[in-house]
């Protein structure tokens, strides 16, 4: 409570000290941005708190059209050869379909790349599946220097950007200089996936009165909610969560035996070892595959494993109440039923955005 009346004081503090729609950067250059608010999808704007902007990252025209043209330009990686895109790419909800990502050397990673859509409503959050980055400009530091990912540095990154022939214009009709450092890089970058807002899925259309989902769509829903049932909706929300996330880390009984410790490598507290933030539940049908591992090919496989697939460990999360049994065990039918509905959270629409698409 007291982090969300910090963040009310920061916002009304920016609009105080700012005409309307003026936005004033130090620097070289004369330019002015052009303020540019995200588009909130109705069912959010009802459900939810509007994003936390960043007082010193507000959203604009040149601000997103820059991180937009960083996020498609192999330019940042060591060799030229790779982009944010390459791992993150729009026809996949902004994920990797293949299990691991592989980097500019050929070195394949242990994780699969987590989707990007709804950050803007994780302000202040830990992202990657270990919480190893604190808000969303700091996660863009990580991958440009991972040695496993773009194995860059980012003093080669900059030279590269600041010697091209339009970088140095581009930063400074967005941030008043044409100086540019990682930390501005990483702005950008932010304020293009704060756009990528995923809210037109069939189900957000049937909760809007616009679309009737199927009996069997139905159905499935009332089995995500059943405690006895698919009790899902601790983890992962409700209808009146549209992130279908709660962002928060949990251990949900992947192994006997923990080798990927997770958030534990972040804290150091072996309470946490085996954790992994839970993923929004959008656009299953376009992210596959699934978990921070990527073992499971399809929904099928990951609906099997909460049903009988469970495996205890001393960092279970309480949340796992079936785990003296192996899971919920529902049958066939009802496991068809919760497919049909997790299917019904993926947004074509998403996908689909010219906006989102490479620029080029």
């Amino acid at each position: 409570m007291v982090k969300f009346w910090l963040k009310i004081i920061v916002i009304g503090f920016l609009f105080s000290s700012c005409g309307e729609n003026e936005i004033v950067f130090p620097g070289d250059g004369e330019y002015q941005p052009i303020p540019l608010p995200l588009e909130i999808p109705p069912l959010f704007a009802d459900k939810i708190l509007d994003p936390v902007i960043p007082f010193d990252n507000p959203q604009t025209v040149e601000g997103v059209a820059l991180g937009r043209k960083l996020f498609y330009d192999p330019i940042l990686s060591g060799d030229g050869s790779q982009s944010c895109s390459n791992c993150h790419s729009p026809e996949n909800a902004f994920t990797d379909s293949n299990r691991f990502s592989e980097g500019i050397d050929g070195i394949v990673g242990t994780r699969n790349s987590m989707p990007i859509f709804n950050l803007a409503w994780n302000y202040d959050e830990n992202f990657f599946w270990g919480g190893r980055s604190f808000a969303l400009e700091g996660q863009a530091l990580e991958p440009v220097k991972n040695p496993i990912e773009m194995h860059n540095t980012w003093v080669s990154a900059m030279a590269s950007l600041q010697s091209s022939s339009e970088y140095p214009t581009l930063f400074n009709q967005a941030f008043g200089t044409s100086t540019i450092d990682s930390i501005l890089v990483t702005k950008a970058i932010a304020q293009f996936e704060r756009t990528l807002i995923s809210g037109s899925s069939r189900f957000d259309q049937h909760l809007l009165g616009t679309l009737t989902l199927t009996p069997q769509e139905l159905n499935g829903f009332d089995i995500f909610m059943d405690e006895t049932k698919g009790d899902c909706f601790h983890c992962h929300g409700n209808a009146n969560n549209p992130l279908w996330t709660d962002n928060i880390f949990h251990n949900n009984g992947l192994d006997a035996v923990i080798t990927d410790v997770g958030l534990g490598a972040v804290t150091g507290n072996p309470a946490d070892n085996g954790k992994f933030k839970s993923p929004s539940l959008r656009n299953l049908q376009f992210t596959a595959p699934y978990m921070h591992d990527g073992r499971f090919a399809t929904l099928e496989e990951v609906i099997n494993h909460y049903s009988e697939g469970l495996q205890n460990s001393p960092t279970i999360d309480p949340l796992m109440k079936a785990i003296a049994r192996g899971g919920v065990h529902i049958t066939d039918s009802e496991k068809a039923a919760l497919k049909a509905f997790l299917l019904s959270l993926s947004d074509t629409e998403f996908i689909n955005n010219p906006d989102f698409q490479n620029p080029d």
